[in-house]
């Protein structure tokens, strides 16, 4: 391949990497739109890892490592969780998925929010300032909505955390 069609395969990812998957009318909204999306699939596929890890855990005999022995005939249902044999069933399993994904995606979408408005606030500077504001802001918001009683301790660290992480991911993304 010679070396205007390889530049024009990278503009073809450039601008698939560009485009969002929704036309809402502005841009504020299909970023918000599009981050909501991406990180709630991410959520869903988080949650149903861990589910399915801890069920293939708990499916194991304590006494035995390893599956159940087909000589003896002590046979056990590997995935009792997902029969509706206990209380976490496939229900549990949907309205964890769909808690987890709301999560996720809500974070996304005000993280991608916030860092857009300050974008255009501070015209058109996107700095480590901005990613601060939005880390902290996010993880602020977050620390109050996963629980009824969260102290103002909580969500001053998790406000903190969040500039921290979102600040290094910034810095970061200009080294590598």
């Amino acid at each position: 391949m010679d070396k205007s069609g390889g530049r024009m395969v990278m503009d073809e990812i450039r601008s698939f990497e560009k485009a969002h998957l929704f036309d809402l009318g502005h841009p504020l909204l299909n970023r918000i739109a599009d981050s909501f999306v991406k990180a709630a699939g991410v959520g869903a596929l988080q949650a149903v890892s861990r589910e399915a890890y801890f069920t293939v855990v708990e499916g194991f005999d304590s006494n035995n490592v390893g599956p159940p022995s087909e000589i003896t005939g002590n046979k056990k249902h590997r995935f009792p969780n997902l029969r509706g044999e206990s209380s976490k069933s496939l229900d549990a399993l949907v309205k964890n998925t769909g808690k987890e994904s709301l999560q996720w995606g809500l974070a996304a979408g005000l993280y991608s929010g916030i860092t857009y408005g300050m974008k255009e606030v501070r015209g058109g500077a996107h700095d480590w300032r901005n990613s601060a504001v939005a880390g902290a802001l996010t993880g602020a918001a977050m620390a109050m909505t996963t629980s009824e009683r969260t102290s103002h301790e909580q969500v001053v660290q998790s406000a903190l955390t969040g500039a921290a992480i979102s600040t290094a991911a910034n810095l970061l993304s200009s080294v590598f």
